[in-house]
């Protein structure tokens, strides 16, 4: 007994250091990226060799800022929304396979409840627009609120497809199953979720609930300090569980070129940092979708592709 114990409290552990230290890490690496594409120099001189303080700098900064809470707020619902906004994502990393044997968590139903928690993190940034008391960040919560309930569809959708192709729901037997083929096969599905989870976690160009040239910051406008890195930590976060998710579903896992097990979870952690860096390509070399592109974008292109692959994975698993 105080073995399972022990075992349980290592696994929870190691999620909760991967959940400290990735999101980090997909920041920084944010930061330098960028900067290199937009010839950016200010990112490149803190701290010395190629700016590596800039990250600790912004900690610096975030913890002495001054927190403020608007007069009108629902103060108790704005001070709890950034821990909303965070929390379901450290509950999904406790079920994200790293490799053979290595998770926190394993389910049988984990691809379903990892879509459902995914799903609650949009909870905290209602919470934050609907108590900034702020038309603003109203605005932005309703914007969100309308791009989950879209883009949420295909997400599923295409996810569906994989675990129909794999047999399963479990994440570690969805990447036991995959094969390489499947990157040919699934690859319109790979796409569809791809794109689905950048809108799940609004980032560019799907980024309408926090429309600066709009809407100030959207749900973020009245946060400040701690409060508001939590915010920026949360879509970290975020960017890592999606890549995670893509890369457990689509790219094989630990599966990697040669058949060494005890190296599955360096590849793990190189395909979701490539994942990632596609992430910020995007941000970078595409400009903020319109409300009614980002609606047309879900329900014109993505669902039919979805529902089609959907039918396509039914049918040869019928065949075959």
């Amino acid at each position: 007994m105080g073995r399972i114990v022990i075992e349980l409290l290592l696994r929870v552990a190691g999620a909760l250091v991967a959940f400290l230290t990735l999101p980090l890490l997909v920041g920084q690496l944010e930061h330098k990226a960028m900067a290199h594409m937009q010839g950016r120099l200010g990112p490149m001189y803190a701290g010395g060799f190629h700016g590596w303080a800039q990250l600790v700098a912004d900690g610096v900064k975030f913890v002495q800022k001054e927190e403020i809470v608007p007069a009108a707020a629902d103060k108790t619902v704005f001070r709890l929304a950034p821990a909303a906004g965070l929390l379901p994502y450290l509950l999904v990393f406790l079920l994200l396979p790293l490799g053979p044997g290595l998770v926190g968590q394993a389910l049988d139903m984990g691809l379903f409840v990892v879509l459902a928690i995914v799903g609650v993190g949009v909870v905290g940034m209602l919470m934050a627009s609907w108590s900034s008391a702020n038309k603003y960040s109203l605005l932005g919560g309703l914007r969100g609120a309308a791009q989950l309930l879209g883009y949420e569809l295909p997400f599923v959708l295409s996810a569906a497809s994989v675990a129909m192709a794999a047999g399963t729901l479990s994440l570690p037997g969805i990447v036991e199953a995959w094969r390489p083929w499947w990157l040919l096969w699934q690859a319109p599905a790979a796409v569809v979720f791809f794109v689905s989870g950048l809108a799940e976690i609004r980032r560019p160009p799907f980024d309408m609930p926090i429309a600066d040239s709009e809407l100030v910051f959207g749900y973020l406008t009245e946060y400040t300090g701690l409060r508001f890195a939590l915010f920026l930590l949360a879509e970290y976060a975020g960017i890592v569980v999606v890549s995670a998710l893509t890369t457990v579903l689509f790219l094989g896992g630990w599966k990697g070129p040669f058949a060494d097990h005890q190296l599955g979870w360096l590849w793990t952690l190189v395909k979701v940092f490539a994942v990632s860096f596609v992430v910020i390509w995007v941000r970078v070399a595409y400009p903020r979708l319109r409300e009614d592109q980002l609606q047309r974008v879900c329900w014109l292109v993505l669902v039919p592709v979805a529902l089609a692959q959907l039918v396509l994975t039914a049918v040869v698993k019928v065949v075959l």
